[in-house]
C-alpha cells in the first residue's frame, strides 16, 4: 500500500464514521479529483487483500469490513441493529424513504395500521431520524432517512431509489 493510501486509511479508521471527501482532500492538500483517483487506487488495493473495504456514498467515504468477514465480528455488534427488517418495518421504511419528510400519521394513512413499533425499530437501527417538526396543530415529528440508510442499501443518495408506479406514489 502506498503512503497516500495509508494516510487515507488511517484517517478513515480513526474517524469511525463517514468523512466528506472534500475534507479528506483538504487534510491531505489534494484536489478532489486527486483524492478520488487516490481512493480508486486504494479501493483496488483493499479489494485485492485485507478484511476492509472502502465505501463511497453521498460525497463521503468510510471504511467497513468485507461482507465475507462479518461473521468474525458479529458478536461485537449491537443485536438490535443486526436483527433483520420485518416486512412491516420494510414497508414503513419505504414510505419514509419515498415521502420524506413524513409524519407518523401520514405513514399510518398509507399503511392503514399503526406504525409506532416500526418507526421505533427504524430509529433504533439508525436508518431513520427525526428531521424536525411540521408547523401544524400538534407539531408532529417529521421523519426521514439517514446516511446509514444509504449505506445499508448501497446507494449514494435518495434519487437512486427505484421508481415506483405513479398510481402507488400518490
Amino acid at each position: 500500500m502506498d503512503e497516500l493510501s495509508a494516510k487515507i486509511q488511517a484517517i478513515l479508521f480513526v474517524a469511525g464514521e463517514p468523512v466528506a471527501i472534500s475534507d479528506l482532500a483538504h487534510a491531505l492538500n489534494l484536489t478532489e479529483t486527486e483524492m478520488n483517483a487516490a481512493m480508486d487506487t486504494m479501493r483496488d488495493q483493499m479489494d485485492a487483500s485485507g478484511g476492509l473495504r472502502l465505501n463511497r456514498f453521498g460525497g463521503k467515504a468510510q471504511l467497513s469490513i468485507k461482507p465475507e468477514y462479518a461473521g468474525a465480528v458479529e458478536a461485537l455488534l449491537n443485536p438490535t441493529q443486526r436483527m433483520p427488517l420485518t416486512s412491516a418495518v420494510m414497508e414503513t421504511l419505504s414510505i419514509i424513504a419515498y415521502r420524506q419528510p413524513v409524519t407518523k400519521s401520514e405513514i399510518e394513512a398509507v399503511r392503514g395500521v399503526k406504525c409506532d413499533y416500526s418507526v421505533q425499530s427504524l430509529l433504533n437501527k439508525g436508518l431513520i431520524c427525526e428531521m424536525g417538526r411540521r408547523e401544524t396543530l400538534g407539531r408532529p415529528v417529521l421523519y426521514g432517512t439517514t446516511d446509514s440508510f444509504l449505506r445499508h442499501f448501497g446507494i449514494e443518495d435518495i434519487s437512486q431509489l427505484p421508481d415506483i408506479n405513479p398510481e402507488v406514489k400518490e
